[in-house]
């Protein structure tokens, strides 16, 4: 399969499945695809009653346990009357004779989309309140009620670091391309300071950012958080650390960071502030060793980097170009990962 086969959908075999597995459906169906997102193709379903989102794992061989379309339907389906905002899910198909392979529909939710963290599109003083929204939303994710939303099976218990680094680490290990020294380094070093288990366990967005919110057209409220394909039940300061991890790299298209920005003079929140801000909203005094949860966020986005290379090279990426490109940056996420390690 080539990176072409993964742009490309069926419209007609779409069409004819919702037709029969999708209420109040109406063909035909035009479909375009998102130009984001590296793991799990995305298109918008243009039809004459309403507008869809499909997303589907792409054609290929994949990696055992990636690209989890039933996974991200479950969670967003068990979240529709929580606080956290996502879209309407409508159906899951799991039969990959329909277009090669598993995907989902849900309904298209017509909301902002900031790419850069800096927010250069919004007026000064609107900058903070998007902000504080994004906090709200993590806040909600932790605070969910596992058991009420039938999310308590949704991830194994035990301790979430050892499960994901172990996890993360063969996933690197099966997309290796080259031996990269600074990689190697960070996993030994997560392995040998792991934090105990403190007994949290909370629903885990997995890659909680700015660019997979959709925000209202007037005002600050999100009204949908997307791409859960990484969600599970583990320890929320994971989805934290992300969030500043995030911040750290450079501004831009491709780092898509605050490194450097001014942020008290473009009305931005300072990393300790959003810490705070979360802390107050969940009722917690402080986090203690918050460098092991930025290395372990460092050395995870360098593994799903590399596993975008990896796709890439094998001719079964979403945007050959553009992973070739991300997969370069697998060195410097390394590099953060040992930085922050070294402020524990």
């Amino acid at each position: 399969m080539t990176g072409n086969a993964a742009a490309h959908l069926d419209e007609e075999a779409v069409a004819r499945w919702l037709a029969e597995h999708m209420e109040d459906f109406e063909g035909p169906v035009k479909a375009q695809k998102f130009a984001g997102g590296q793991s799990n193709p995305t298109f918008l379903l243009e039809t004459p009653r309403a507008n869809y989102v499909l997303r589907r794992k792409p054609p290929g061989q994949l990696l055992k346990s990636a690209h989890a379309v039933d996974r991200e339907f479950r969670v967003q389906s068990a979240l529709a009357n929580t606080d956290v905002p996502v879209a309407r899910m409508r159906v899951l198909c799991d039969d990959d004779s329909v277009i090669g392979s598993m995907f989902y529909v849900m309904d298209h939710v017509d909301g902002r989309h900031f790419d850069d963290p800096r927010l250069p599109e919004l007026p000064h003083d609107d900058r903070r309140p998007v902000m504080d929204e994004m906090n709200r939303v993590l806040a909600a994710i932790h605070d969910t009620d596992l058991v009420a939303t039938g999310l308590d099976d949704y991830g194994p218990e035990g301790n979430y670091y050892a499960r994901q680094i172990g996890r993360w680490t063969k996933q690197y290990r099966a997309s290796e391309t080259e031996a990269i020294p600074q990689m190697e380094e960070l996993i030994a070093w997560l392995e040998t300071h792991m934090p105990e288990d403190d007994g949290q366990r909370t629903l885990v967005h997995g890659d909680f950012r700015i660019d997979n919110m959709l925000f209202a057209h007037d005002g600050p409220r999100c009204v949908a958080m997307l791409d859960w394909e990484l969600s599970t039940t583990g320890h929320p300061y994971a989805d934290l650390g992300a969030v500043i991890m995030q911040w750290g790299m450079p501004p831009g298209n491709e780092g898509r960071g605050l490194a450097g920005v001014d942020r008290a003079a473009l009305g931005l929140m300072s990393d300790q502030e959003f810490i705070d801000a979360y802390c107050a909203r969940r009722g917690i005094a402080g986090i203690d060793r918050f460098g092991f949860y930025l290395a372990f966020n460092y050395f995870r986005m360098g593994a799903i980097l590399q596993g975008v290379l990896k796709r890439a090279l094998d001719g079964n990426a979403s945007n050959p170009e553009r992973a070739i490109r991300l997969g370069g940056f697998v060195p410097l996420f390394a590099e953060g990962g040992l930085k922050a390690a070294r402020s524990v």
